[in-house]
């Protein structure tokens, strides 16, 4: 049975970051539709379908969420607390991509629940990089749960 493309959703709140990223995505060549929200409160906004998010075709369910941590309004480490203590969202992998390195970041990330925590890159070449690895391991490797949408 062919693996369906994951939709990845994105919260980072730099848009040359998410510009990056896209373009990182698109050159990996792996089958995912990513779509971006700018912060914490965008993304529970996204996973709600409330706002421009509404219709359901704007804001497919995603398979995995990458979100960074330091953002404004609502930032990663309380998006991610949100995110595990939702009996509709706490499924779904949520992978920490901060400029972070702080010890304290790592730790909390994996108590509140974070299935991965990565440094971004800092050279586009190893962004393309990641963004093949990370497709590879979520789209042909994981079994996630199937989630009604």
């Amino acid at each position: 049975m062919a693996k369906k493309p994951l939709v990845l959703l994105m919260a980072e709140d730099d848009p040359d970051d998410r510009l990056l990223a896209s373009e990182a995505f698109e050159q990996s060549r792996v089958l995912n539709q990513l779509y971006c929200v700018e912060n914490g409160e965008e993304l529970i906004e996204y996973l709600e379908r409330r706002g421009k998010w509404a219709p359901p075709a704007e804001a497919p369910r995603p398979g995995l969420i990458l979100l960074d941590l330091n953002m404004p309004k609502m930032d990663g480490r309380e998006a991610l607390s949100w995110l595990k203590h939702s009996p509709d969202f706490k499924r779904i992998p949520v992978v920490v991509l901060t400029t972070s390195r702080q010890e304290a970041d790592l730790v909390a990330s994996y108590d509140l629940g974070a299935a991965s925590y990565i440094s971004k890159p800092v050279t586009f070449e190893r962004l393309v990089e990641l963004a093949r690895s990370l497709g590879t391991y979520w789209v042909e490797f994981v079994e996630l749960p199937r989630e009604a949408d």
